[in-house]
């Protein structure tokens, strides 16, 4: 139904983009031979060359002119743009196409100009647009069910849709992997019918609508002409084929859907924002088609204390200045142990950074590939000191300072 309207609205479009086509009931004048004659150039034909009208370079081959005429049309039709200029550039390029397409016109066109057109589809002619170029610049292309041509049937198996899980882990099982499992649900082929959608024992036979294509044809004639249109079989549903009975555990479907849970391996090194495929676990597909994929989507926990950069690892150590001026031995909790000895250098300096090689997180899927932990050292400045503290203080300050 959205085609055929669809159809219908380019049709109106053509029409009133062309002023030379008179609307009625037969259009056998378009088709009969004219002597090529020459007519003055309109306003509209010395705007611009046709090539600059799609914007493409002079000599473009008819891919390239085909993409500037979809992007073109996405831009300019008046159902998407309401500025007053859209309907006149519409215009402009559905009138440089129909030359442009045509391969004997371009090259007319190329060699002598809107001359050589002889008045007959140029810019000034009746224009000729392939209807399924502006059909597919708004729906994508392979559209199926096009203006007269053969529909891309799709009475066989269909692989089923992949699926999206969100999976959060804890800090340590990102870095060195694990086990985890997730609850899903998704389609399963059914097991009473074993995904025909049919009743087991009932008959199948050839839909005596569409004779088996799985589509009807419809003829509409406009004033361009007849044009054919194929929509769904309303019989079989596109199936081609008529059942006696279908399966009732799953309607005919030939899945329904269950809830499961699946387990999945951690690779080590994942963070956040990382995704894992599990093949075959998405929905199962239609008339015995393949199951689509499970995507699960990972987040990672905050671990207290540790910051991942990467395979770089960071902690923060807090230590007091008299450690830091004359050094110490310090227990720290790395990713493999909760009790780790550092030793911190005499005359350590706020912000310092203490490296621990190989003590980092793995490498994606690398278990033997680390990176470093980064210690950085907070140096704790006494706030208040007792008389005899200060006095020791000030006399190590003097000391230094001869």
């Amino acid at each position: 139904m959205v085609r055929r309207r669809a159809a219908a609205l380019v049709l109106g479009l053509l029409h009133a983009a062309n002023p030379f086509v008179l609307p009625g009931p037969r259009v056998a004048a378009l088709h009969m031979p004219r002597r090529p004659q020459l007519r003055p150039p309109t306003a509209l034909q010395m705007a611009r060359d046709l090539y600059e009208t799609l914007g493409v370079p002079r000599g473009s081959d008819e891919r390239t002119i085909k993409r500037a005429f979809r992007d073109a049309a996405r831009k300019w039709h008046p159902d998407v743009n309401d500025t007053p200029e859209a309907a006149e550039r519409y215009k402009e390029i559905s009138q440089a196409y129909a030359t442009l397409s045509d391969p004997d016109k371009k090259q007319r066109y190329d060699m002598y100009g809107e001359t050589g057109l002889g008045g007959g589809g140029g810019p000034g002619g009746g224009v000729e647009v392939n209807l399924e170029d502006i059909f597919d610049s708004f729906f994508g292309g392979g559209g199926g069910g096009g203006f007269g041509g053969a529909r891309r049937q799709q009475n066989g198996p269909i692989q089923g849709d992949d699926l999206r899980a969100d999976l959060e882990l804890d800090f340590k099982t990102a870095c060195f992997g694990g086990q985890e499992k997730v609850r899903i649900s998704h389609l399963e082929k059914c097991e009473t019918c074993e995904g025909s959608g049919v009743k087991p024992g009932a008959q199948v036979r050839s839909c005596a609508t569409c004779k088996g294509s799985g589509v009807v044809m419809q003829v509409t004639r406009t004033p361009l002409g007849s044009f054919q249109t194929q929509t769904v079989c309303p019989t079989c549903r596109g199936g081609g084929q008529s059942v006696d009975a279908y399966c009732t555990q799953c309607s005919g479907q030939g899945v329904s859907r269950k809830a499961k849970q699946v387990s999945v391996t951690i690779p080590c090194g994942v963070d956040t924002g990382n995704k894992l495929r599990v093949a075959g676990e998405g929905d199962a597909g239609s008339r015995n088609g393949p199951a689509g994929d499970l995507y699960i989507f990972l987040s990672v926990k905050n671990l207290n204390g540790f910051e991942r950069d990467g395979v770089d690892v960071t902690t923060r150590l807090s230590v007091d200045a008299y450690d830091a001026i004359l050094g110490s031995s310090e227990t720290i909790e790395t990713l493999d142990e909760p009790s780790f000895s550092v030793d911190v250098p005499a005359g350590t300096q706020p912000g310092t950074k203490l490296r621990l090689k190989g003590k980092g997180a793995p490498a994606l899927g690398k278990a033997t590939q680390r990176g470093d932990h980064y210690v950085v050292v907070d140096v704790a400045i006494p706030k208040k000191l007792d008389g005899d503290s200060k006095k020791l203080v000030e006399e190590l300050r003097d000391k230094l300072r001869k």
